[in-house]
């Protein structure tokens, strides 16, 4: 992962959250919608899944990963499991394919400086595949209308 750090990583994670939220939104504009998946495909690229794993009045936690077909199996990286804050409006990383969650890292509070940087480089690589997302013009449909 990136070993950029900001002089502020509090505020900095804030609005990468901020940012990440938004973005989630314009590549995939009825999250709120759909019900349990969707499929993103962007033209010559890799389908993008998500899959939503926790629906609650005031959060949404979904999972987003890429599909690659081999000729032999099947390969889903990176598999980033994403909590989204639908009232403050904020998207945070839980944990992602490569590294285990954040709590399980870090089980002692009082490393909080350690913590918020851990949380920074989770989220800077979602805005930075974020990006690459929208560049590449993914569009997503639910898995029920690919079934059609």
């Amino acid at each position: 992962m990136s070993q950029l750090r900001p002089v502020n990583t509090s505020l900095c994670l804030e609005k990468i959250c901020e940012s990440n939220y938004q973005k989630l939104f314009r590549l995939i504009p009825n999250l709120r919608l759909l019900d349990k998946a969707a499929i993103g495909r962007g033209p010559n690229k890799p389908a993008l899944h998500l899959e939503i794993l926790e629906r609650n009045p005031y959060t949404l936690t979904i999972e987003l990963s890429h599909f690659f077909e081999q000729p032999l199996s099947k390969l889903i990286a990176p598999a980033v499991k994403i909590r989204i804050y639908l009232d403050a409006q904020l998207a945070e990383v839980i944990r992602d394919n490569d590294r285990p969650a954040v709590d399980r890292v870090y089980q002692n509070p009082g490393r909080a400086l350690e913590i918020q940087e851990y949380k920074w480089r989770l989220n800077y690589f979602l805005q930075k595949w974020l990006d690459h997302c929208l560049k590449t013009e993914y569009h997503f449909s639910s898995t029920a209308d690919c079934l059609i």
